[in-house]
This record gives C-alpha cells, sequence and structure tokens, in this order.
C-alpha cells in the first residue's frame, strides 16, 4: 500500500462533509416519516373512534312508540342523522351521516394532521379518514330496578 501523497489528500479534501451533510439530511428525513405518519396513524385510529361514536349516538335515536312498548329498537332516521351530525360537530370533525340498510347509521368522518418534520420536504398535512356503522340499540339502562314489561 501506498502512502497518500499531498495531491490525493488535496482532492478528497471535504468529501467528509458533503457525506455528512447528504446522510443527516436522509435522517432527518427518516425521523420525520416515523414521527408524521405515527401521527397519521393516530389521526385515522382517531377519526375512525369518532365516526364509530357517532354512529352509536344516532343509532340510540329510536321511534318513540315501539321503544316504549319494549318492541324490535327501530331507529328515527331524522333524529338519528341529526344526533350524529351534532355528535361530529362537538367534536370538531367534518363527516357524512347516512341511513342505509333500512335503519343502520352509517357515518364516515375526515381530518387532517398536521406534519412536524415532513413540512421540510414539502408534506405539511396528511388526510385522515374512519368510517363506522351502527343498528339501532337502546341506550345503556340506569342501575336499579327495572319496571315490569307492559301486558300484552
Amino acid at each position: 500500500m501506498t502512502p497518500p501523497t499531498p495531491a490525493t489528500t488535496r482532492a478528497e479534501r471535504g468529501s467528509v462533509s458533503i457525506w455528512l451533510a447528504t446522510s443527516g439530511f436522509a435522517m432527518i428525513v427518516l425521523v420525520g416519516l416515523a414521527v408524521d405518519l405515527g401521527g397519521q396513524v393516530h389521526a385515522q385510529q382517531h377519526a375512525r373512534n369518532l365516526a364509530a361514536q357517532a354512529a352509536r349516538t344516532g343509532g340510540q335515536q329510536l321511534q318513540p312508540g315501539p321503544a316504549m312498548r319494549g318492541e324490535t329498537a327501530i331507529a328515527d332516521r331524522a333524529r338519528a342523522v341529526a344526533a350524529a351530525r351534532t355528535y361530529l360537530a362537538a367534536a370538531d370533525v367534518t363527516g357524512t351521516v347516512a341511513v342505509t340498510g333500512g335503519d343502520t347509521i352509517t357515518v364516515t368522518t375526515t381530518d387532517t394532521y398536521d406534519t412536524t418534520f415532513l413540512g421540510i420536504i414539502g408534506i405539511n398535512a396528511l388526510t385522515a379518514a374512519g368510517a363506522a356503522q351502527a343498528p339501532p340499540a337502546r341506550p345503556a339502562a340506569a342501575p336499579g330496578p327495572r319496571p315490569p314489561p307492559p301486558p300484552p
């Protein structure tokens, strides 16, 4: 092996700096991907959770007549849609509410995650969406004795 000469030493000067700058930028991008994609996953879970809660809220809006007689739970469509929309508005999330398949409440939500690191490469926001369905259901009863069913 030949020892380095002054000419080869001068030609390689600064090559470590370029490598360090390039690899440092790559590491920041990788950390940004990990942090921001993790944040997007959390935002998607949040959007799905809100959609499920809004659908359940809508599904608890029953037609009063059959519900009071202890019959099958039938959703009051107008009240169900209004209750689910109110829930989404209170949670400050955009979404749609529809009654599908007769009386199943379907809710879709959309949220945005503002990135922390990915803004360096021009990605400032990531979209998160969620969807859920709920059939009509009676709300959980308060603890205590239940009244007897009405006579037939």
